[in-house]
């Protein structure tokens, strides 16, 4: 079972947005989950926000999102985070800033993209390259926050890896499929 929030309001409101708005509630898997909802939350933005798809607006207004996330996130999570359990498993708002730092270049209107850049944010979440596993060690929400922070600004190059080897790649097959 989740831990709960304190009596405060704060501490209310710090929990309810440290758990990524009760996705650190699920019993099997909080992080995907939180991850998940993270994705479904820029896919719906994607209609509504200005410009075509995949452009600077767009990267702009993420960019942003991201940046009042960490900030938010450390406050949140920080206040959900104890001497005896530092990370709590609830704690899923980072996954949602890990997220969009990883969805930041790419046309993230395409549910296949999103596809994608969720895979590879879980696995780099998981397998915290560095320095993601020195940040983790940060105390509080500074710790809870700045890991994935890390793991999603390594998705987010391996996204515009990705997006690269694709651009040149598919006029190349268009050419040998036609040639």
């Amino acid at each position: 079972m989740a831990e709960m929030p304190g009596d405060s309001w704060p501490d209310r409101i710090a929990w309810f947005i440290g758990s990524g708005f009760g996705c650190g509630l699920s019993p099997l898997a909080p992080g995907s989950v939180g991850s998940l909802a993270a994705a479904i939350i820029l896919y719906l933005l994607s209609f509504a926000m200005p410009g075509m798809p995949g452009g600077w607006e767009r990267a702009v207004i993420l960019a942003a999102m991201s940046g009042v996330g960490l900030a938010v996130g450390v406050w949140a999570t920080g206040r959900m985070s104890t001497p005896g359990n530092p990370d709590p498993g609830s704690a899923t708002w980072d996954e949602f800033v890990g997220m969009w730092l990883t969805c930041l270049l790419i046309p993230f209107h395409s549910p296949v993209w999103l596809t994608i850049a969720f895979l590879v944010f879980r696995a780099l979440d998981v397998l915290k390259p560095w320095p993601c596993r020195r940040l983790e060690r940060l105390p509080g929400g500074w710790g809870i926050m700045l890991d994935d922070v890390g793991a999603g600004l390594w998705g987010m190059l391996i996204m515009l890896l990705l997006l690269a080897l694709y651009a040149i790649g598919l006029p190349l097959l268009v050419a040998w499929v036609s040639g």
